[in-house]
């Protein structure tokens, strides 16, 4: 039954996505790729027989529909969700607009809810099914310039975590996905904006985010061919891990969270402890 299983991967066109498509075909699943532009989903993945390319803006729910209907109408079933599709906008949280906040949000978070709940019926009926949603390091710990990305990661990660713990009873697993810097195509010109508004406080420190987040363009250590072949393992496990960190400096991340929240957490042991009622 593992060769049967039928994987929809969003943003599949390029960077991640790309490589998840791939990994998946070779894997011997039937694959749903979504692009807002299926043209070059096509040409990026190439003929295949268990390939099905499907037009998916993922923040138009009609569009997650309109693919969901044709996965089933093709496969008559959906096995694995990858929720990968997402953008960046950099900037510091003062000078990015609410507009660009809201379309940072509206991608990278509402996208891969609209997604989902296009496909958790199909999911429920079965009784099965497997959501892996990309998520970030931002998801863990905020950064310096990334005050919209990592709203949009917590976002994800506190949405995916409360999901779990209503869909289990259906069958249906969960993933969240916390990569480190993957060499994708997120920091290029395509997926990637900055914030239109300048404040002259911030104008050193701009220059010198702007030339790191640049410069970091292709020169990421995570090589994404090697965590798409983790995920194509992951999903065949019978218990799918709720959380994977990805990549070795995503474990750093993670670890350095860790002891911080227990560090804060024993700062004000005694003071948090002595808030209940008196009896």
């Amino acid at each position: 039954m593992t060769k049967e299983k039928v994987w929809l991967i969003t943003g599949a066109g390029r960077g991640m996505g790309l490589d998840i498509a791939k990994a998946a075909l070779a894997a011997g699943f039937k694959v749903v790729a979504t692009g807002r532009n299926s043209t070059k989903v096509a040409t990026a993945i190439g003929d295949h027989p268990n390939l099905l390319v499907v037009k998916l803006d993922i923040t138009n729910a009609a569009d997650a529909d309109t693919a969901v209907k044709a996965t089933i109408e093709k496969f008559g079933h959906i096995d694995v969700l990858v929720n990968n599709a997402a953008n960046f906008y950099g900037g510091y949280f003062e000078e990015l607009s609410m507009e660009e906040i809201e379309q940072q949000v509206a991608t990278s978070l509402f996208g891969p809810m609209k997604v989902t709940r296009a496909v958790l019926p199909i999911m429920r009926k079965q009784r099965s099914g497997h959501i892996i949603t990309i998520s970030s390091t931002a998801g863990l710990m905020g950064y310096t310039f990334c005050a919209a990305y990592a709203a949009s990661k917590f976002g994800i990660d506190g949405w995916m975590e409360s999901l779990q713990t209503e869909v289990e009873q259906f069958g249906i697993r969960t993933t969240i996905v916390n990569p480190g810097f993957f060499r994708t195509e997120l920091l290029t010109e395509e997926s990637t904006n900055y914030a239109n508004q300048a404040i002259d406080d911030y104008n050193e420190g701009r220059k010198q985010q702007m030339e790191f987040w640049k410069g970091a363009n292709g020169q990421q250590s995570g090589d994404p061919a090697k965590l798409a072949q983790a995920l194509i393992t992951i999903a065949s496990q019978e218990k799918p891990p709720l959380r994977f960190i990805a990549g070795a400096d995503a474990i750093g991340t993670a670890d350095q969270v860790v002891s911080t929240l227990k560090l804060q957490a024993d700062a004000y042991r005694e003071l948090s402890s002595s808030l209940d009622y008196e009896s």
